[in-house]
């Protein structure tokens, strides 16, 4: 996702766990390499508490060993090139704006966990043939920085249409839909919003109105955004930027001293919903221990432990969500949706006409 939904927290150095060859030995350094070894192939933003990496390692006798390749477009398109002779047993990471390129290249083979009765129904996806399993979800959002919009007496923007608005004129910096993943579900959220007709004035009306368009989501959020913490010290100058649901309790969370509302709030009106699968790969060395990984993925244990991690949602019923997440972050009540299907067909001839409109 250029750089994923996970990354977004992560790059703000807040202090997050990942793991790279986490409960392997030095002997098995390639998946099958010991068969009591699974080995997940993951983007850069993976992350998981050692004490529950520890209870899954224990219950089920295996060795989880990660390997963190890149972002989440790059990780699979790389597992769509070796998927004959791959890197792992499991892929974790493609979401909703990829799905059909993993689904279409046959990256993955089919096999249903336990618990997957338990995913809620909105999340489920390629329920035919069980490639995929979800295991998170988490909402592209416009953040604001709620001191700016106070010190100049504006009300925030809450929606797409607002954003094309006089008021907020060279407020707005997001990710290049090429590069980011956050940036492709912007668009993508202007597609569902406005269709295919429409999508493109809008950005006509966008560029207008002065937003400024910046690589990843690290630089948008961390150096241009004045309402991170990051931006703060960059002494950053724009009030709005795409970003998560799930970005204002992580500011809250990492904070010292720690707020009693979070200096951000979430455009509500402007949000994409992305969910993130995992799926057993096809050719997979270690199956059963692949199919034991993601049978844990669909645990209270393992999604409980998600959004502290990895600052998403869990998508099983009656899992815990942290009260901050209820407070300061809380999912969209109606995002822009796409199916995946329409993505697959649209989203490189959108990225490009983007591109022209939007950079040249």
């Amino acid at each position: 996702m250029s750089i994923t939904k996970k990354a977004t927290i992560v790059a703000v150095g807040l202090g997050l766990v990942t793991l790279s060859a986490c409960g392997s030995s030095d002997g098995d350094q390639a998946s099958g390499g010991d068969s009591r070894t699974v080995t997940l192939v993951s983007h850069n933003s993976w992350a998981v508490s050692e004490d529950v990496l520890a209870a899954f390692e224990k219950q089920s006798g295996y060795k989880v060993r990660v390997l963190e390749d890149g972002d989440a477009g790059q990780a699979v398109n790389k597992a769509i090139l070796t998927k004959d002779n791959p890197q792992g047993d499991v892929f974790f990471g493609v979401d909703n704006t990829l799905l059909s390129r993993a689904l279409d290249n046959g990256l993955f083979q089919s096999y249903e966990p336990k618990g997957s009765d338990l995913v809620l129904p909105e999340y489920r996806a390629d329920q035919d043939e069980h490639r995929v399993t979800p295991v998170d979800t988490g909402d592209i959002c416009v953040n604001y920085d709620k001191a700016y919009f106070s010190e100049h007496k504006l009300t925030p923007p809450d929606s797409l249409d607002d954003l094309i608005k006089p008021a907020y004129k060279n407020l707005l910096v997001t990710e290049n839909p090429a590069t980011s993943s956050p940036g492709l579900g912007f668009l993508l959220g202007t597609a569902a919003k406005y269709g295919d007709d429409g999508w493109a004035d809008y950005w006509k009306k966008l560029k207008a109105n002065g937003v400024k368009v910046v690589d990843g989501w690290e630089q948008a959020y961390n150096e241009e955004f004045s309402g991170s913490a990051g931006g703060r010290k960059a002494g950053a100058d724009r009030p709005l930027v795409v970003s998560y649901a799930s970005s204002p309790p992580a500011e809250v969370i990492y904070a010292d001293p720690k707020p009693k509302t979070a200096p951000t709030g979430v455009a509500e009106g402007t949000c994409f919903r992305q969910v993130e699968y995992a799926g057993l790969l096809s050719n997979a060395k270690n199956p059963e221990g692949g199919k034991a990984l993601l049978d844990f993925m669909l645990t209270r244990t393992f999604q409980d432990d998600m959004p502290l991690n990895m600052f998403v949602y869990p998508v099983i019923k009656g899992a815990q969500v942290p009260e901050e997440f209820v407070k300061s972050g809380p999912q969209a009540k109606d995002p822009e949706t796409m199916d995946p299907a329409k993505i697959a067909a649209n989203r490189d001839d959108w990225v490009k006409s983007w591109t022209s409109l939007v950079l040249k």
